[in-house]
């Protein structure tokens, strides 16, 4: 978020977290793109700030919910307040629990595939509303078609992205496998390594789909650990989860951090991974 907003975001959450009760004074960023997320202390408590109208938040708080009482590997919501949405001035604002992180390099693939079979195991107990995998490439064509959106976006790149989203949804669906709730960005930056084990964080992204979809987020040696993986149809989701977080990158509206030298490093990758035949193995 640019400052001004940013200030206001974070004037939010302070505000309703003191009407809640909760001493906050301070407010640390810990995360800065189309929401914030924010440590207050002393409370020592996350807060994730929206804009009131970008926002699927609700969904979110129900699904860690269920998701806790299922006994998935998900972070909980903060046990000192009501469970539910918070609104100020045009801001929604949930509050979860802060975990302190644990020394290390991170979660081990045999302990991230087991915490990624744990989720999957869990989403398939809940009724969840949520949009098939394929909707989330439809947007990336969207920006793809209209130049106006993705004006940086050079002709070459725009045919490249928009061929290989198009020929791997075609393959994908052809693969004919299960479908199924899914964490939708299972990526190392959604996992944290707590005393307690791995928990997934940002359940906004669930979506529907073979469950390779999610294990093309996670580090390539991840999928050696979790059972009864389709190699063929991951090389395929691995690409195409390329090609759909680097078009992100060209979006005029987007505010990830150094988002278009990214842009651009991926597209390399994407060429690559196309003209090789072969999947491309890096993290995004």
């Amino acid at each position: 978020m640019d400052g001004p907003h940013a200030r206001r975001a974070r004037a939010a959450a302070l505000s309703i977290a003191a009407s809640l009760g909760l001493p906050a004074a301070e407010a640390i960023v810990l995360h800065d793109s189309n929401k914030l997320t924010l440590r207050l202390l002393p409370c020592d408590v996350l807060a994730r700030v929206a804009p009131e109208a970008e926002q699927v938040a609700h969904t979110e708080v129900e699904l860690a919910q269920q998701l806790t009482a299922a006994g998935a590997p998900v972070a909980a919501l903060d046990p000192r307040v009501p469970p539910r949405v918070y609104e100020r001035d045009g801001w929604v604002v949930t509050f979860w629990t802060h975990y302190a992180p644990t020394a290390g390099t991170g979660v081990p693939p045999a302990g991230y595939a087991r915490a990624l079979e744990r989720l999957h195991a869990g989403l398939r107990t809940l009724d969840v509303p949520a949009p098939h995998w394929t909707e989330r490439v439809g947007r990336a064509l969207h920006l793809l078609d209209d130049h106006d959106l993705t004006p940086a976006l050079a002709d070459p790149d725009r045919n490249l992205l928009t061929g290989t989203l198009r020929d791997l949804s075609r393959a994908i669906r052809a693969h004919g496998a299960p479908v199924q709730p899914l964490h939708g960005e299972p990526h190392p930056g959604n996992l944290l390594a707590t005393r307690g084990g791995p928990l997934f964080i940002d359940l906004e992204t669930v979506c529907t789909g073979p469950v390779e979809f999610d294990l093309a987020h996670a580090p390539e040696a991840v999928a050696a650990h979790y059972p009864g993986v389709d190699h063929a149809l991951l090389r395929d989701c691995r690409t195409l989860v390329l090609a759909v977080v680097t078009t992100w990158r060209w979006d005029r509206d987007d505010r990830y951090p150094d988002g278009h030298r990214l842009g651009t490093e991926w597209l390399g990758r994407l060429r690559a991974a196309r003209e090789g035949g072969g999947p491309d193995t890096g993290e995004v």
